[in-house]
């Protein structure tokens, strides 16, 4: 996976046990080299969760907007109400105590997490699609800046929701507002889409919403002109905003989720993302 161009210098010295990416962006100093690595808890699941309380902004990591590898990426004004879903990376050893966006050492045995645009820091429950597992994170850092990628997770984090051994995996994120009842204790837990071939909805990748079904139906002939199968065409559900969303599918894992987003870059469509509903 690729590192930003400010650390480039140092990777090579690092291991890096993720399928993550860098998470400073392009001009940040290259890091220090780590210290030894400390061994593992005893029992990394017995480690807490993250508890939300209310933080001020950091004077680091909320730039406006940054740049890294040519992309240019915008910091939210504010967390509150945001929910995405994708696929989740987690990193590890090359980059425990080495400096965070926001100025703290990077403890990959502690329960954080790094994203391109939440404002730092902030809590989000993290829960893995594909078992129903669910971890509460701090967000102190930025990146991952790997396409298809949405966040990268501390090692624990990632232990606790059974993805260390395939290094990625297909989660929801959602902030926790402190003070709130979902911040103190999670709602209980819809059964997770199916990834399979199984009854239920399953996960798409979704490649355009337009408000004009005529540009919908263009990138759908596109679409099936470039050889995709499965391209379908899905209305608003009523009561929303009209919006007529392009979506191939479904995906089964990770893997096939990259392939389909690889393929879509080829021929230009560069923001394809995870969708369920």
């Amino acid at each position: 996976m690729g590192r930003a161009a400010a650390c480039a210098a140092a990777a090579a010295l690092l291991v890096v046990g993720c399928a993550g990416a860098d998470r400073k962006p392009a001009g940040a100093p290259t890091p220090a080299p780590v210290p030894a690595m400390p061994p593992p808890p005893a029992d990394v699941a017995a480690i807490p969760d993250a508890v939300p309380r209310t933080e001020p902004r950091s004077l680091r990591g909320n730039p406006p907007s940054y740049e890294v590898f040519g992309k240019r990426y915008f910091v939210l004004p504010a967390a509150e109400g945001f929910v995405e879903r994708g696929v989740a990376s987690w990193y590890g050893p090359g980059f425990h105590a080495a400096q965070t966006s926001t100025g703290e050492p990077y403890d990959m045995y502690a329960m954080t997490a790094a994203h391109k645009s939440l404002p730092l820091p902030c809590y989000v429950r993290v829960t893995n699609l594909a078992n129903g597992r669910s971890v509460v994170v701090r967000v102190n850092d930025r990146g991952p800046f790997v396409a298809g990628r949405i966040v990268d997770l501390s090692y624990t984090a990632a232990a606790k929701l059974d993805m260390l051994r395939e290094g990625t995996a297909f989660v929801e994120l959602r902030v926790l507002t402190p003070g709130t009842p979902a911040a103190v204790a999670p709602a209980p837990l819809a059964p997770p889409p199916t990834l399979a071939g199984g009854p239920g909805p399953g996960l798409f990748v979704q490649t355009g919403a337009f408000a004009d079904m005529a540009n919908a139906r263009r990138q759908v002939g596109q679409l099936r002109a470039a050889g995709f199968d499965d391209v379908r065409l899905l209305p608003a559900p009523d009561g929303e905003r009209r919006l007529y969303r392009v979506r191939i599918g479904p995906v089964d894992s990770v893997a096939a989720f990259d392939a389909l987003a690889a393929r879509l870059a080829r021929i230009g469509i560069v923001d394809a993302r995870l969708a369920s509903d």
